[in-house]
């Protein structure tokens, strides 16, 4: 279970990071993570701690809501 919520918030970072255009290193640097770290959580190899997706969230615009699964949450 862990797996598949760490390779849906993986995917939905990694397509927020995208569409803003950002580098995987700009990122990284911006809420002070490893790149290789950035990459194994959009890969959905790790599930980042709470205060992590508050910072990738904030800089990335996205709505934790969309992590919600709780057959409410439509998704895109």
């Amino acid at each position: 279970m862990t797996t598949i919520i760490s390779k849906e918030i993986g995917k939905e970072i990694k397509k927020a990071r995208e569409n803003k255009g950002l580098t995987q290193q700009e990122l990284s640097s911006k809420v002070e993570i490893s790149r290789n770290y950035l990459s194994d959580i959009e890969c959905g190899r790790y599930l980042p701690s709470v205060p992590k997706l508050l910072s990738l969230s904030t800089e990335l615009k996205i709505d934790l809501n969309i992590f919600k699964n709780d057959g409410n949450t439509r998704r895109g």
